[in-house]
């Protein structure tokens, strides 16, 4: 108490301030799922195929953050059931080449020309068939899915910075185009629980003609402050380079290509086995040195940029361990990777591969937890 006898209540210690882990590098998500999506490209085994899924969609809930672009998984899963349907559907339409004895039901067989010879519509579908496309169609799924996870992990405007000068341009137009759709999907729900709110239809050719006019409005005022952003920040400035510089850059990443594509067709050749990997490193080596060249005419500089810690190392190498375990797999045993359907079998889940997928759960545990929505204070 002080002399003048007022009472001063003793001051609050200050709240305790959390300290935020630095996210993960995006170019680290993109490697991990690639290499999970490489190995599903490695098995036919659908239950393989059902745990690299698994192993994706849990690292997606766990480590997903809240972000419109990050919805885009759900999407990816329904492109691979589409997938799956389509490619039975065909199988079940068109006949399939797996010869089979267990029919499951015969469709009217429809006559054909002669010259649509290897062709025909309707006829026995066949259990065998079926399951060969079903594997076959679960594989590309599978792919699709990976790649899904990538998009929900990744936050595309930190991976456009982390991009080469020389591929900027064209990663800016790789991002408006992946976060456009996120946004006008967010647009739509809102202004949908707007007109619910005030009891108005939101359902039906008359609730999309109403909604679609505000939504479209909001793409070309989203569109035009991009554009005034671009322009402020100085975007498609380059700097004066040399002409035997960009003719050196113009030549490595032609020949790095070239030599890529010849590295890869020569390991996917039995007779290229022996040149394919020199050829490719070489041609992979001379591409990222024409991008170092071709980035010194882009101007532009990183604020705060990502750092590739030791947990990016960790993520990646999660993922090459399985990619590489399936590779090892196939070769080893590929009877458990690639079940037989003639004769009709039931696929088994082989072990050791079946614990090679699991290893991708590791980016669930080292990466940190995505930031929570703060709760709105009640007015």
């Amino acid at each position: 108490m002080r002399a003048g006898g007022t009472r001063h209540a003793p001051a609050s210690a200050p709240a305790p301030r959390h300290q935020r882990t630095a996210p993960l590098h995006p170019g680290a998500w993109w490697l991990w799922a690639l290499s999970l999506g490489t190995a599903a490209t490695r098995t036919t085994n659908p239950l393989l195929l059902a745990l690299l899924v698994a192993v994706s969609a849990y690292v997606v809930i766990a480590r997903r953050p809240h972000a419109p672009w990050s919805r885009s998984y759900g999407a990816f899963v329904k492109l691979g059931l589409t997938v799956l349907l389509i490619r039975l559907l065909f199988t079940t339409i068109l006949g399939s080449p797996i010869p089979g004895t267990h029919t499951l039901v015969t469709l009217p067989e429809v006559p054909l020309p002669d010259w649509a010879q290897g062709i025909r519509l309707g006829g026995r579908v066949t259990a065998e068939g079926l399951a060969f496309a079903l594997y076959d169609a679960m594989k590309l799924a599978a792919l699709l899915i990976c790649v899904g996870a990538a998009n929900a992990l990744a936050n595309p405007s930190r991976l456009l910075k982390s991009l080469p000068g020389a591929l900027y341009e064209m990663g800016v137009a790789v991002v408006v185009a992946l976060t456009f759709a996120p946004n006008l999907i967010g647009d739509v729900q809102r202004l949908r629980a707007a007109r619910r709110l005030r009891g108005r239809p939101d359902r039906g050719v008359r609730g999309l003609l109403q909604v679609g006019l505000p939504v479209l409005e909001g793409a070309l005022e989203r569109s035009v402050a991009l554009a005034a952003a671009m322009d402020a920040r100085g975007y498609g400035r380059t700097a004066q380079v040399p002409a035997p510089v960009r003719r050196t850059t113009a030549a490595l990443t032609l020949g790095g290509l070239l030599g890529v594509c010849a590295g890869t067709y020569g390991l996917l050749t039995a007779a290229g086995g022996t040149y394919g990997v020199p050829v490719l490193l070489a041609g992979v080596a001379a591409a990222l040195a024409g991008l170092w060249l071709g980035g010194r005419r882009s101007v532009r500089t990183r604020y705060r940029p990502d750092r590739w810690d030791a947990r990016a190392w960790l993520v990646t190498a999660s993922g090459a361990a399985v990619a590489a375990l399936l590779f090892l797999a196939a070769d080893r045993d590929p009877a458990a990777l690639h079940p037989g359907v003639v004769p009709l079998v039931a696929p088994t889940l082989p072990l050791w591969p079946a614990a090679a997928v699991l290893v991708g759960l590791l980016p669930a545990f080292v990466t940190p937890a995505p930031h929570p929505v703060p709760a709105k204070e009640p007015s």
